[in-house]
């Protein structure tokens, strides 16, 4: 008997930004150790923002790092900015600073399990290569999703999540794997994968951590659906477990209660 969606949410609260990044690598390590044993490969889509630099740090070190069968671990980026992938604006260079280069340096991951986006390419272009680069490496078959066994991703204050922004032309794309957005608020050009990828995943986790994230963290979970609004409210897994792992602070104004 399959479990409906609410059955396969799960909202987490931590106490703070150092618990939030406790759970997140807790389920890294628990899903790992799943598709390993299944004898396969493990994809994870990393995610940008401030908030996965201590999970990032948490994953470089013991004992979560001796707890990884790094070999089968595939890296893959949820968005990114368009700017080259050594700016300090790149989800790409904060990934590598904070655990790419650790694990390559101990020969833990090579080179071939790191699959970036090109963003230094123009924005059209960053896309239809990443989403060659999918359709390449999940073998998909033509109108086929990858489905990544552990999806990661953060929240704004206004309720974007991956570079899906309130009332952008992302939200409409359902037909791309990959698709460029332009961020009129930031005057920022964007390369994003869409919510039905998104929605393809085994699991999804977000990570939400600070006080500034709470009005819109209540919006999202207990208020009336108005994804154009509030475009995290789009993640809804169709056959997977929908993670909210959050502190104390942005889950001030959540009535629903935390299900462990």
């Amino acid at each position: 008997m399959t479990r409906s969606a609410h059955d396969r949410t799960h909202l987490v609260i931590a106490d703070d930004l150092s618990g939030v990044a406790s759970h997140a690598a807790d389920l890294f390590v628990r899903l790992s150790r799943s598709a390993d044993l299944a004898g396969g490969r493990f994809a994870v889509a990393l995610s940008g923002g401030s908030t996965p630099r201590a999970l990032h740090a948490l994953l470089s070190a013991p004992p979560y790092y001796d707890a990884v069968h790094w070999p089968a671990v595939e890296l893959y980026w949820g968005d990114d900015r368009c700017v080259p992938p050594d700016d300090p604006e790149s989800n790409y260079r904060m990934a590598r600073e904070t655990l790419l280069e650790a694990l390559l340096a101990r020969g833990a991951i090579r080179d071939e399990q790191i699959h970036r986006m090109h963003t230094e390419l123009p924005p059209d272009q960053v896309a239809e290569a990443y989403e060659r680069e999918l359709r390449h490496a999940f073998t998909l078959a033509e109108g086929h999703l990858p489905r990544f066994d552990l999806l990661f991703l953060g929240m704004g204050p206004d309720g974007h999540t991956l570079s899906l922004f309130p009332h952008t032309t992302a939200l409409t794309v359902t037909d791309r794997l990959v698709t460029a957005n332009y961020v009129s608020k930031l005057s920022s050009n964007r390369v994003t994968l869409t919510y039905p990828v998104a929605n393809n995943a085994a699991a999804v986790a977000f990570l939400v951590a600070g006080a500034d994230k709470a009005e819109a963290l209540a919006r999202v979970l207990d208020g009336p659906r108005n994804p154009e609004e509030f475009p995290a409210q789009f993640i809804a897994p169709t056959d997977g477990d929908l993670y909210w792992l959050v502190d104390r602070a942005a889950a001030a104004q959540v009535q629903r209660g935390a299900t462990g």
